[in-house]
């Protein structure tokens, strides 16, 4: 039998779901990217959007800027006060949350429809998210997909000096 994964070290966990959840399988995280990708950026938008207790937000936030997701930035000197914004690798998480609203709303959407509408800017015409293989274009269904095992995760103290070092750094230059 398999030890049972415990929520406090998804982290460690060698499985690629499971270490994205560490980072934002709570849902006032996907609120708050949910929010972050409607263009909401400070502190006090945040709280009255998602009517969320002051720490619980600020954890959350601390949270998401700690793994690179959003970063703080100042938007004004005196006093100083902070905006957060999403980052590339919070940017990266668009296809997985827009995957998650076009579910709920094919399944959970009331006799009124979806409350929102996404709208290619380029081509104009409203769109729904659809998984293709990026090799062939063609769309992909979990019927249509096989899976093979990969490289094993090195353990931290493998992870070779530079790449510790660049995450290190790449993560202070956000904050």
């Amino acid at each position: 039998m398999l030890p049972a994964m415990k929520w406090n070290a998804l982290s460690e966990e060698n499985c690629s779901l499971a270490r994205a959840m560490a980072v934002v399988g709570d849902r006032w995280s996907l609120l708050i990217l949910r929010d972050a990708f409607l263009r909401v950026r400070r502190f006090e938008d945040f709280e009255s959007s998602l009517k969320i207790a002051r720490r619980v937000l600020a954890e959350r936030l601390a949270h998401l800027v700690a793994e690179g997701v959003l970063a703080k930035l100042p938007y004004q000197e005196r006093p100083v006060r902070y905006e957060y914004r999403l980052t590339e690798k919070g940017l990266a998480l668009y296809p997985a949350l827009i995957a998650l609203v076009h579910w709920g709303d094919h399944y959970y959407a009331d006799e009124n429809g979806p409350p929102i509408i996404h709208r290619h800017r380029n081509c104009g015409h409203d769109f729904r998210s659809v998984m293709t293989c990026s090799a062939c274009g063609e769309a992909l269904d979990p019927r249509d997909v096989d899976i093979r095992p990969g490289q094993p995760r090195q353990p931290a103290s493998v992870i070779p000096a530079s790449r510790s070092r660049s995450r290190k750094a790449a993560t202070q230059s956000r904050t």
